[in-house]
């Protein structure tokens, strides 16, 4: 197989499908389980103002999918057509990349693999064509893991400044993020052995990543009140507190978790009262982003044994192949149910058994950035909140171990 060949075909394998889920879905895609940043880039476009109202300006949430979202509205108004077709062509580059990733560390066969793995999984070809921030999650993560192989094997300052600059933006569209790079400079200090190379390497990502963080950082500081990525500690609360445990035990999700007593009303509230009653309801974004992020600290402080019950719930809901929290999970219906509860956990626990015998024939170059990236994001979940959508974006790491086991397989039963 040609690389030609190769990539339409995970084109055609990538694209096909979505494209009958967005002709099936129809105006559903915008009617339910949209996010926030579908209000805030409908506002923006209506009014030049990144929030949920005119003139009210917001930094409630990570800007990137906002920002995505913004420019298709402002061409084909909000349309369900134009949203699914934009973020078919996002995940089919995601399954190239993946392509060229496979190619890079191993062959174009484990390339092709890979990015058929990645880009059939059933919960990925649903979701991304969804209103959903995780299609460009999916994207830079695999740009991020593309970069840094690269950079491992020539160390230039280009190479340095991109790796810095796509950090930057993933971090702008998922806030979780903010300390992966260090991650990343530990993997290539091991593999470089060289400090200095490893310091100067930094110091240039650094800068890159600035370059992309600090206007956004300065415009909340200067239009909201704060430096801040996001002000939505809010979601950090509800991730951790006394009454988190036994709402996601209960197979909830922590949008349901009780109020905080007294605590005034989110900046979506708040815009949602505004236009219920005819007049604006004040928000203070910044102190509310300190109380809640007070009371985090409080509850890790006095509750350790209830923090430590949690980071090990969050890290089996990240690697649960079956979803059972959220809105969606308890929502769907037929086919939808029946491919939530059978057809992606039988997908997931295949690809969990191919990722672990891929581990041991990939490549100890590769699977040390693998499990190095997966380790990260069960951190990061034991300290948040783990689910499928927050894990989906980095599967395709599994799918490349797995890739490498099917080739090994194959060569064996040749062999014999």
């Amino acid at each position: 197989m040609t690389r030609l060949r190769a990539s339409l075909l995970v084109a055609a394998a990538c694209a096909l499908p979505r494209l009958g889920i967005v002709v099936y879905e129809g105006e559903r895609l915008l009617d339910r389980l949209t996010e926030k940043s579908d209000q805030i880039a409908a506002t923006f476009v209506e009014s030049g103002t990144f929030g949920f109202l005119p003139d009210v300006p917001t930094a409630y949430t990570q800007p990137l999918y906002g920002f995505f979202l913004a420019p298709i509205y402002e061409v084909f108004g909000r349309s369900w057509l134009a949203v699914g077709v934009a973020q078919t062509l996002v995940a089919v580059a995601t399954a190239l990349l993946v392509l060229e990733l496979g190619r890079r560390v191993a062959s174009l066969r484990v390339g092709v693999l890979a990015a058929l793995l990645t880009t059939v999984h059933p919960y990925v070809v649903w979701h991304d064509v969804h209103v959903n921030r995780e299609v460009l999650d999916g994207l830079l993560a695999v740009g991020l893991t593309y970069l840094t192989v690269l950079l491992a094997e020539r160390r230039t300052w280009p190479l340095a400044a991109a790796l810095g600059l796509v950090a930057g933006i993933a971090i702008l569209g998922n806030a979780r993020l903010v300390l992966l790079p260090v991650v990343l400079l530990a993997y290539l200090a091991w593999r470089w052995g060289d400090a200095r190379a490893t310091l100067r390497t930094g110091a240039i990502a650094g800068v890159a990543a600035a370059v992309a963080i600090a206007p956004w950082v300065v415009r909340n500081e200067i239009r909201v009140g704060c430096y801040a990525i996001t002000t939505d500690a809010r979601a950090l609360w509800k991730a951790n507190n006394e009454h988190t445990y036994e709402t996601l035990e209960r197979g909830l999700w922590i949008d349901d978790v009780p109020e905080l007593p007294g605590a005034p009303p989110s900046p979506e509230l708040a815009a949602a009262l505004a236009l219920d009653r005819g007049e604006p309801v004040p928000v203070d974004e910044c102190a509310q982003m300190e109380l809640y992020q007070g009371e985090v600290l409080e509850f890790w402080r006095e509750q350790p044994g209830e923090k430590a019950k949690l980071a090990g719930q969050a890290a089996t809901m990240l690697w649960n192949p079956f979803e059972q929290a959220g809105e969606s999970a308890r929502s769907d219906t037929g086919f939808s149910a029946v491919a939530r509860s059978t057809i992606e956990p039988a997908y997931l626990s295949a690809l969990y058994l191919l990722a672990f015998l891929g581990a041991a024939v990939a490549g100890r170059r590769i699977a040390v950035l693998v499990v190095a990236l997966l380790a990260y994001q069960t951190v990061v979940a034991m300290i948040f909140v783990g689910t499928t959508r927050y894990r989906v974006p980095w599967d395709f790491l599994l799918a490349l171990l797995a890739a490498a086991a099917l080739r090994d397989l194959a060569r064996r039963r040749r062999r014999s």
